[in-house]
């Protein structure tokens, strides 16, 4: 595990009532195989939390385990106010939502029928079903058969039976496969109304870039561990990477700038069409911008590290 990491305590100390889900030395072991060894984890109440980690690093694990679904080895999960091991989480399971990474339904039922019998399965209200097929906007499409619904559609008729019952926390495992952008943005626009409402939110993605301005605080797993935990930024100054600097130029002022920041940074920088391109450490941005601002800039583009930069840099 990394020196300086965002986020991470002494779980012991933690009071369980600040946070929708806490994990103390969460293990799963099946036979030599440690899917999760050693987790521990804490997610405030009302926060969209992102879970990422290459295939195979525990997080469809920690989400079974989370659900009640899988007893861990050893350790304790407390989820809505219930260790997932007491007799009170059946109960406390009708709180939860939960959007599987592929999701099955049954082709001839209707997309209406199908929420009802996901209603009636958790308990939940017949009426709510409705008004969250037209949530989802799958309204025009209720009374056709499953079969007949595209990928993206079986996807947002699974979250809107994840919605059933006004979940206080929702689990998401890759749930914008196969949207469209409209449809991925109009998902993400309902999961902020969600929390504004206070619900909790735990998501998985692949596609990094899509969670990476949309998430409050993420944990990179890898080898069954979280290797860190925090929001972007303060990831981003965990890692030390570097920004990368672009400098349009007014004429031939090239070699003026190179001697400058090789003076600063002893760095030679790339040429681009308009001026140069570069790597600066984060501790010298000011020094930098400071030397080069009277050197005839046309314009500057500073671009932070993206979440897959970090991604590779805590996880390698």
């Amino acid at each position: 595990m990394k020196n300086g990491i965002s986020g991470v305590v002494n779980i012991s100390q933690v009071n369980n009532n600040q946070f929708a889900i806490v994990l103390r030395d969460v293990r799963k072991y099946y036979g030599v195989v440690h899917a999760v060894d050693g987790v521990d984890l804490r997610i405030p109440h009302g926060k969209i939390f992102g879970l990422i980690g290459h295939n195979g690093a525990g997080k469809s694990t920690l989400f079974k385990m989370m659900l009640g679904l899988e007893r861990p080895t050893s350790g304790e999960i407390i989820v809505a106010g219930e260790g997932v091991a007491s007799s009170n989480f059946r109960s406390a399971r009708r709180k939860l939502g939960y959007l599987p990474e592929n999701v099955v339904l049954y082709d001839n039922l209707s997309g209406l029928e199908t929420l009802h019998f996901f209603a009636r399965l958790k308990g939940a209200a017949l009426k709510e079903c409705e008004p969250l097929l037209d949530k989802v906007g799958l309204a025009h499409a209720g009374k056709r058969a499953v079969r007949e619904y595209s990928k993206g559609m079986r996807q947002r008729l699974g979250f809107a039976q994840a919605l059933l019952g006004g979940p206080q926390v929702l689990f998401l495992d890759e749930p914008t496969n196969g949207l469209d952008p409209q449809a991925i943005r109009d998902f993400y626009i309902t999961l902020r109304e969600l929390q504004q409402a206070g619900v909790t939110i735990v998501i998985t993605s692949h596609i990094l870039s899509e969670l990476q301005e949309r998430v409050d605080e993420l944990a990179i797993l890898a080898a069954g561990k979280v290797q860190a935990q925090g929001s972007v930024q303060q990831l981003r100054e965990d890692t030390n990477l570097p920004l990368i600097i672009e400098v349009d130029l007014f004429g031939d002022q090239n070699s003026e700038m190179i001697q400058a920041l090789k003076s600063i940074i002893n760095i030679l920088p790339d040429p681009t069409p308009s001026g140069l391109r570069f790597e600066c450490p984060r501790e010298r941005k000011i020094a930098v911008l400071a030397a080069i601002a009277p050197l005839g800039i046309q314009d500057i583009r500073l671009l932070e590290p993206s979440l897959e930069d970090m991604f590779f840099g805590f996880s390698e």
